[in-house]
């Protein structure tokens, strides 16, 4: 598969709920939400970052806190070894009730020579999903 179909592929499968479909696509050694995440990173679970295929486990167990009504992928651009995606979402955190809605999240997959996921990060509020699970006021 190309990046484009491997991205595409993820997504199908994050809406059928196959997580071992995802990892599979993922390099052993991927970097999840890489890059500086400042001084303190945002208190959301989901937003940490994580390496290796094992500690992405934890990314999607922690989406169990939420409750999506929403997850559009509307537009994927590719060039490339990178795949970048424009996501609508809206998710409601069970525990505070609060909802967090996101037009146009950008999430920049990045492939490797062997077509596997090496890098990947969310570009989101995190502001808005820290209110939304109460961790700010």
């Amino acid at each position: 598969m190309t990046p484009l179909e491997t991205v595409q592929h993820m997504y199908a499968a994050f809406g059928r709920g196959d997580v071992p479909a995802i990892l599979a696509c993922l390099a052993d050694d991927v970097q999840w939400e890489y890059g500086e995440q400042g001084p303190t990173p945002a208190p959301v679970p989901w937003l940490q970052p994580r390496r290796g295929r094992e500690a992405v486990v934890g990314f999607f167990e922690s989406l169990a806190a939420l409750e999506f009504s929403r997850f559009v992928p509307h537009k994927l651009l590719a060039d490339g070894p990178l795949v970048v995606a424009l996501i609508d979402l809206e998710a409601t955190v069970r525990a505070t009730g609060r909802t967090v809605v996101e037009d146009d999240e950008v999430h920049l997959w990045h492939f490797d020579a062997a077509g596997k996921v090496c890098r990947f990060r969310h570009r989101a509020d995190s502001w808005a999903h820290a209110v939304a699970l109460g961790a700010v006021a």
